[in-house]
C-alpha cells in the first residue's frame, strides 16, 4: 500500500464534501477559491459537481491547471432511469452528452455515473440494468473521441429504488464485461461497499477498471441516509482493508473524498473541513 503519511498528492476533494453538491449548502465558495484552498495544501485533486461549474468549464479546468491542482473528474452523469431521470430517452441521452463535454472540458480524466433507480413499469432491477447497459453503450465512443472514462458507481442497496438500480461492484463490473471497452469502468465508495463480502474478489476481478476509489465513513448511528456520512476515522468501516484491495487490483490513482454531510461538516468552516480532511487523510485511510 502506498504510504500517505508525509505526501497529499494523491488526495482529491469531491466538493460535496464542502456541500456544492447542494444548492444553498457549505459557504458558498467559488470553484476558484475552492481550487486555492486545495493548492494551499498540496491537496493533488479535485471533483467538481455540474451546478457549481454551469457555463464555466473551460475556465474553471485552465484556473486548475495554473494553481496545480489535477481535476480528477465531474460528479456526475444525469441518472440513466428511474423516478428521478428525465424521463425522455432523448432528454436523457442529450445530458448525458452535455456532461461528458463538461468533462472534458474541465480537462477531467472520469465522469461518475450514478444510473438511477428502478424504471416505472418494472419490478426488481433486472430489466432497469438492461437500460442502464444501452443508455451507456450508447455514448461510449462519443465519450472515447473526447478523452473522457466513464465510470459506474454502485450504490448502497438502500438507495436501490429511486437513485441507483446498480448496488453491487459484480453487477457493475458484469456491465463492463457486457460492453467490453477500455473506457468504461468502476468507482468504488467506502460508503456503498464497506458492507459488501463479495468487494475483494470482485476487485480482484476488476483489475484496471477501477477508475476511482473514494473516502469517507458509513456512522453506527447514522441520522440519514444520504447527507449523514462520517469523515474518514469517524465510523464503522474498514477504509484501510478496502484501500488495500483496491490497490492490489492495480489502482494507484487518486483517493477522493467524499462527505456528504448536512447538520455536521457542512455547518463547519471549510478551511477546518480540509485541515481535519488532509489530517485523517494521513492517519486512517
Amino acid at each position: 500500500m502506498r504510504d500517505f503519511r508525509l505526501s497529499t498528492a494523491a488526495l482529491a476533494l469531491n466538493t460535496a464534501t464542502l456541500g456544492h453538491n447542494m444548492p444553498g449548502a457549505g459557504a458558498g465558495w467559488s470553484a476558484e477559491q475552492t481550487l486555492d484552498a486545495c493548492a494551499r495544501r498540496g491537496i493533488g485533486g479535485i471533483v467538481f459537481w455540474r451546478p457549481e461549474i454551469g457555463t464555466r468549464a473551460t475556465q474553471i479546468g485552465q484556473y486548475a491547471q495554473q494553481v496545480g491542482v489535477k481535476v480528477v473528474g465531474l460528479c456526475r452523469a444525469p441518472f440513466l432511469t428511474g423516478p428521478l431521470s428525465l424521463q425522455d430517452p432523448r432528454k436523457i441521452k442529450d445530458d448525458f452528452l452535455r456532461s461528458i463535454d463538461e468533462t472534458s472540458m474541465l480537462n477531467g480524466d472520469v465522469l461518475t455515473i450514478v444510473v438511477g433507480g428502478v424504471e416505472a413499469g418494472t419490478k426488481g432491477v433486472h430489466e432497469s440494468l438492461k437500460y442502464v447497459t444501452e443508455r451507456v453503450a450508447d455514448v461510449l465512443d462519443y465519450a472515447a473521441s473526447n478523452g473522457v472514462r466513464l465510470a459506474l458507481e454502485p450504490l448502497h442497496p438502500m438507495y436501490g429504488g429511486d437513485r441507483s438500480c446498480l448496488t453491487t461492484t459484480r453487477d457493475a463490473l458484469d456491465i463492463c464485461d457486457q460492453l467490453a471497452s477500455s473506457w468504461l469502468g468502476v468507482a468504488i465508495d467506502v460508503y456503498h461497499v464497506w458492507w459488501d463480502t463479495e468487494i475483494s474478489q470482485q476487485l480482484r476481478r476488476a483489475q484496471n477498471r477501477i477508475f476511482g476509489f473514494h473516502l469517507c465513513d458509513w456512522l453506527a448511528h447514522t441520522t440519514d441516509f444520504l447527507l449523514d456520512r462520517g469523515m474518514m476515522g469517524d465510523g464503522v468501516a474498514d477504509i484501510k482493508g478496502l484501500r488495500a484491495c483496491v490497490e492490489s487490483a492495480g489502482y494507484d490513482g487518486f483517493c477522493e473524498v467524499e462527505v456528504f454531510s448536512a447538520q455536521n461538516w457542512w455547518k463547519r468552516d471549510p478551511e477546518d473541513v480540509l485541515d481535519i480532511m488532509v489530517e485523517r487523510f494521513r492517519t486512517v485511510c
